[in-house]
């Protein structure tokens, strides 16, 4: 059985860091949104598990977010489900976009389907990552919590142009450096993210009014009222030469 399932990016509409907890992992309160664009995901049974990709570049080994989904889930069916896996990349990685966590979501799904797997997929998602329980629903919710505490939201239509400036960020980098200086505005982890990365805030100011990034970075989005007003939006930042793709909202999964 083969399935090519997508991996749709998400947009923090806005994000609150409340507190560093005693684990060492911060308290939030963010809207995540759902956006057309996406990595594509083909699983088949096989006999052993293997990965290839193409697109942009993906962390191998331990820290790739497609194998370690499927040994957590492994470890929850308490089974082997060897897969063979081709991951087509086109979220820019370290964008604060969400493609591993939602790779590591499609992961849950396909293996699910292919092995007709009776388990909790959502407590699975919690341990593989913060942000995938959402990955499993799409659409747009309000997260708390680590991200994990989720509450659907009404979406309405909407466009956005996301812009990259081709830098790869570290979550774990960032929210070590919100403990030291916070952080504030509609996105509190802008901050620590230009001090990661100072070569951000000169990006931030060429993109011009009306930008917000998403997640811990280093994308940055904006809203527009349709596709017309996005392709000025692209034509208006050509000259940044960055990478860019115009993106719609989109609801939960069938």
């Amino acid at each position: 059985m083969k399935l090519a399932l997508p991996a749709r990016a998400k947009l923090n509409l806005e994000l609150e860091v409340v507190s560093r907890r005693d684990d060492g992992f911060h308290e939030l309160r963010t809207t995540f949104q759902a956006v057309e664009l996406h990595d594509l995901l083909q699983v088949e049974d096989a006999a052993e598990a293997s990965l290839t990709s193409d697109g942009f570049h993906i962390k191998r080994g331990d820290e790739n977010s497609v194998l370690r989904a499927q040994r957590t889930l492994e470890e929850s069916a308490h089974r082997k489900l060897p897969a063979r896996f081709h991951l087509h990349k086109r979220i820019p990685p370290g964008s604060g976009l969400g493609g591993a966590s939602s790779d590591a979501a499609a992961v849950l799904r396909g293996l699910a389907a292919i092995y007709r797997l009776d388990v909790d997929l959502a407590a699975v998602a919690r341990e593989v990552g913060a942000d995938v329980p959402f990955f499993l629903l799409g659409g747009r919710a309000r997260a708390e919590g680590r991200g994990e505490h989720l509450s659907p939201l009404e979406m309405d239509p909407a466009w956005f142009v996301i812009a990259w400036p081709g830098i790869e960020l570290s979550t774990a980098d960032v929210y070590r450096a919100w403990d030291e200086v916070k952080g504030e505005g509609p996105n509190h982890l802008r901050r620590a993210a230009e001090i990661v990365e100072p070569a951000l805030e000169d990006f931030a100011s060429r993109l011009g009014a009306g930008w917000q990034m998403t997640g811990s970075g280093s994308a940055f989005f904006i809203r527009c009222t349709g596709h017309d007003e996005a392709n000025r939006k692209v034509a208006a930042i050509e000259s940044l030469r960055c990478w860019t793709s115009i993106t719609q909202a989109i609801g939960p999964w069938a």
